[in-house]
């Protein structure tokens, strides 16, 4: 008979503190140990916000604000400088690429086309954007962002995705999920910087959108989100496995789209997001392995 399959532990979830003011779609990047940026956003009356928030721990402060207000934005950080990639405003999606440290925000490049609803994390240097949408069109893109070069299309998804849970784990970038012409997705992909190549390494237990994604220990975790219905959000935590298995990893305190993750060395915090009754959250949420 073969070995059993190792049951990976799960994370506990706990409320440490809370924001400012609530938010959904913020861009999250993290900016030091234990600290992060939350950036831009829509409020609980669904308008942009132009808020930098800076979450160390359960404290949290705001430490600044965009030249405009924007939401659905990707954020990831190189060392303790923070770059947000296009958002949506107006009706419209921006291509600027902003850089944030110190407290100020300054205009550093331009994406290939204007892109809100997209992700990004980092890895060697390199921030990579996954997916998003055009104001007309979702994109299958992934593009790679380097301080000091252009942004640049380095490989395409095998379809366009909005809203996909993306983390950089073991030298890859993971992406899952995510919505496809309007419809949650249950693809896991893997994409490697080295090679270039996109490949398709499982599937999620069910379909999701408006996930969060982030790893911890090696393991990539899909943290809430929602099916295709706006009031169908979950508190499920999945764990995926390098090998590309999928197990349950524990639960939310509230089911939750529309939210922002960052991963430290020992855990994962959460914050913001939107509730099935249209809610929106304001509250940080701290997720470790259980003991």
């Amino acid at each position: 008979m073969g070995q059993p399959k190792k049951q990976q532990p799960l994370l506990i979830a706990r409320q440490t503190g809370s924001l400012p003011a609530p938010v959904q779609l913020p861009g999250v990047a993290v900016t030091g140990a234990g600290s992060l940026l939350a950036i831009g956003g829509l409020d609980s009356a669904d308008s942009s916000v132009s808020a930098i928030v800076s979450v160390t721990g359960a404290s949290a402060r705001n430490a600044g604000s965009l030249p405009s207000a924007f939401h659905d934005a990707a954020a990831s950080a190189i060392g303790s400088t923070a770059f947000v990639f296009g958002g949506g405003e107006g009706g419209a999606t921006r291509a600027q690429i902003l850089r944030i440290s110190n407290g100020s925000t300054s205009e550093v490049g331009q994406l290939p086309s204007g892109s809100s609803d997209s992700e990004a994390a980092t890895i060697a240097g390199t921030i990579y954007i996954v997916g998003g949408y055009d104001g007309s069109n979702g994109l299958s893109t992934i593009v790679g962002y380097r301080p000091g070069s252009a942004a640049r299309v380095v490989a395409h998804l095998p379809v366009a995705l909005r809203y996909a849970s993306v983390a950089a784990v073991g030298g890859k970038l993971m992406i899952a999920g995510g919505s496809s012409n309007s419809v949650a997705q249950r693809e896991i992909l893997a994409f490697d910087p080295n090679s270039q190549q996109v490949s398709k390494l499982g599937i999620l237990p069910y379909a999701v959108t408006h996930a969060a994604g982030a790893s911890l220990n090696g393991i990539f975790y899909v943290i809430g989100g929602r099916g295709d219905s706006t009031s169908s959000q979950r508190a499920s935590i999945t764990a995926v496995l390098p090998s590309g298995r999928t197990q349950p990893a524990g639960q939310l305190p509230i089911a939750l789209s529309d939210l922002g993750a960052a991963s430290f060395a020992d855990h994962i915090t959460v914050v913001g997001g939107k509730g099935a009754d249209g809610s929106v959250h304001s509250s940080i949420i701290e997720l470790k392995v259980s003991q």
